[in-house]
């Protein structure tokens, strides 16, 4: 028996994940991923054979996408910022959306700075590992209320080989449990999903995604509110503070913190590339 070509599993595969976003896409990356190439390659070797074994095995992983498991779930790794990160279901997904706070601080810091800060939620890592990769004098406490993902976060640490300069603390970030005068810098991607948007969302996130990173009350605002306080004792005066948020919180955001925290000053929100409110922006006067 003739084994099929990839240009053929790769069709086959498409029309099977049909009924999930980016079915050709999927399949592409699936199919290189099991084969060790890339997708331009999948089209160079079009007519290359697939083994019965690497059949086997795409099979089993386009059924779990066909269930909607996230493909970084599956491969077990995303890209962010030009680094990758190994992901589990305990962790998000990283989004490029919270690059920007990556670029925000990489244009106030010259890469030589010293400086102390802090990852409030840190998830699998991306924004604690990124930075301490791009700052080689920077260091960083990690919070997360997750075990599970703090051990995700540390062994990302250690692949990018700054663990050295990450203390990862298992503890609930909106607790004042950071300490007076502590840090230079606070980052932060809370949760900010509203209760009705993720009744809403697709079951590509509610079933697979930790809801705990997630949702936050029913306006999306219930860690921010709980947050602020001990990120005010926390910062040195005039440390900075950079927090993802959801699209259309950015006025609410900006609201809440010069009406209770006039300590705050320099509040902006910045839009992602989409015009959506994004980042916000402050610094302990």
């Amino acid at each position: 028996m003739v084994s099929p070509a990839i240009q053929h599993i790769l069709k086959e595969c498409e029309t099977r994940l049909s009924g999930v976003d980016s079915p050709r896409l999927s399949a592409e990356v699936l199919v290189g991923y099991v084969l060790g190439c890339s997708r331009l390659s999948l089209v160079i070797d079009r007519e290359r054979e697939v083994t019965g074994e690497e059949l086997v095995e795409i099979y089993a992983l386009v059924e779990r996408r066909v269930a909607g498991e996230p493909v970084a779930y599956i491969l077990g790794e995303k890209e962010f910022y030009g680094l990758d990160f190994h992901v589990t279901s305990d962790v998000l997904i990283p989004r490029p959306e919270t690059e920007h706070i990556v670029e925000e601080v990489e244009s106030l810091y010259p890469k030589d700075t010293c400086f102390s800060y802090v990852d409030l939620g840190t998830g699998s890592g991306i924004l604690a590992v990124t930075i301490a990769s791009l700052f080689p004098k920077a260091e960083c406490v990690a919070i997360d209320l997750s075990s599970a993902a703090l051990a995700v976060a540390e062994g990302n640490a250690i692949q990018h080989g700054v663990e050295k300069r990450i203390r990862f603390c298992q503890a609930d970030f909106t607790q004042d449990i950071l300490g007076e005068d502590v840090f230079d810098l606070i980052v932060s991607n809370p949760p900010y999903v509203t209760q009705a948007e993720f009744d809403e969302a697709s079951h590509e996130v509610t079933e697979f995604e930790p809801t705990m990173a997630l949702v936050s009350g029913i306006d999306g605002l219930d860690h921010v509110r709980k947050m602020l306080p001990g990120m005010l004792v926390a910062l040195k005066s005039g440390g900075l503070f950079f927090m993802e948020i959801g699209c259309g919180q950015g006025e609410s955001v900006k609201k809440i913190m010069l009406d209770l925290f006039p300590q705050f000053g320099r509040v902006r929100v910045l839009k992602d590339l989409a015009g959506h409110d994004r980042i916000v922006t402050a610094q302990k006067l």
